[in-house]
């Protein structure tokens, strides 16, 4: 289910989009392919990639407590191989880095893994402090928007029903004695030691930059594509941070936003006043590069790992 739901779903929404574009709008899609400048795409491809350096880089302040201390090469080629595993199967990855890294630089799995989950956490938390600037910058259009499209007793609905889970789940929590129950206590548990082992990490500074370090060259990265297309080089930078977020979100939960991050880039940028055939343009154009990138240096990385880990390499 995990797999199938995202993955019909991302079918499902490059049909939808498809079909109903009309043949005009079909041929300025493949226009817009065609006079892309695919120079901004390399650029924003490579920053990616640079992201990715750092984060490998930065994986060792979370290990060196631990008392490990790991390459940066192997570190950096067991992202690339979670990211690849992330594709095909959600959240295979973090349990791929993890194996990468005992397998190759005798990490016991479990704490590798904690340092992994550690890592989403702080992710997680840099993700939802660019959503809540997004909806500050955009807060007038996507509010006028809302309720434009939504009747407000749908809204008031909404509202009442996360104030309903938000008492029901952690009622459930402390009263529940299921099997459910245990393991959704136990990965609360590790979320709590995760948080807790960055407070008291010694270099906190330096894990604090590098994270912002990443974030930024994600956020660079997506606006660099962003001048790939006249249409879409001339949005805001507000603009760009709410469609940057959107994507982040498709990405995250669904197998790498496989059909659902160009229909997500042109949603978003639609609302905004760009037409829907540069949104979806635009979309693939970004998709298809950093997917590319990820397969590439996934399977090189597949490759390598144990040609650069022979024996006489690791003495």
């Amino acid at each position: 289910m995990q797999i199938t739901i995202p993955l019909g779903l991302g079918i499902f929404l490059i049909w939808y989009i498809y079909q109903s574009f009309t043949p005009t709008q079909l041929e300025q899609t493949k226009k817009y392919f065609s006079d892309a400048n695919y120079g901004f795409v390399a650029i924003s491809v490579v920053l990616s990639i640079l992201s990715h350096i750092i984060r490998a880089h930065r994986w060792n302040l979370m290990l060196e407590p631990l008392g490990y201390k790991t390459k940066l090469v192997n570190n950096f080629m067991a992202i690339s191989v979670a990211y690849l595993m992330n594709i095909f199967i959600p959240k295979s990855g973090e349990v791929s880095r993890a194996i990468v890294l005992d397998k190759y630089e005798d990490v016991p799995f479990q704490k590798g893994f904690g340092t992994i989950i550690s890592e989403r956490i702080v992710d997680l938390i840099f993700l939802l402090v660019f959503t809540i600037i997004a909806l500050i910058i955009q807060f007038d259009i996507l509010y006028e928007f809302v309720l434009e499209r939504i009747p407000t007793y749908a809204l008031y609905i909404l509202l009442l029903g996360i104030l309903v889970i938000g008492i029901l789940i952690p009622a459930y929590i402390v009263f529940s004695q299921s099997n459910i129950n245990r393991k959704l206590k136990d990965f609360i548990i590790g979320l709590k030691e995760g948080i807790f082992s960055i407070l008291t990490m010694r270099r906190k500074a330096s894990f604090f930059a590098q994270s912002l370090i990443i974030w930024s060259l994600y956020l660079l990265s997506f606006y660099t594509a962003l001048q790939s297309l006249p249409e879409t080089s001339v949005i805001p930078i507000g603009t760009a941070i709410i469609a940057f977020v959107v994507g982040s979100f498709t990405i995250a939960f669904t197998n790498s936003g496989f059909g659902t991050y160009p229909a997500a880039m042109a949603g978003i940028l639609t609302i905004f006043g760009i037409v829907k055939t540069a949104g979806v343009a635009f979309g693939w154009i970004v998709w298809v590069s950093n997917i590319s990138s990820i397969i590439l240096f996934g399977i090189i990385s597949l490759v390598l790992l144990p040609v650069y880990n022979k024996p006489t390499n690791r003495t």
